[in-house]
């Protein structure tokens, strides 16, 4: 379910290289194929939906307000 997801958000090809570059509204997502199914970096993604100037420091608070984010 996750992966449709992705895929209706992303418009994902999911048959497409098993590393690669995607873009959402004009930011670059990395991502790659590990154990079939598409993974892809949080700060990208974070990028891509925030105004946030500082991703990491918007995904430090995430993980205190989140107990489930702060298990890693």
């Amino acid at each position: 379910m996750r992966n449709r997801f992705i895929k209706d958000i992303l418009n994902v090809d999911f048959m497409a290289e098993k590393k690669s570059l995607i873009v959402f509204q004009d930011s670059k997502i990395r991502r790659t194929w590990y154990k079939d199914e598409w993974w892809f970096v949080v700060e990208d993604i974070v990028f891509a939906l925030t105004d946030s100037v500082d991703i990491k420091q918007y995904i430090n608070r995430m993980r205190q307000r989140d107990e489930e984010l702060a298990k890693g």
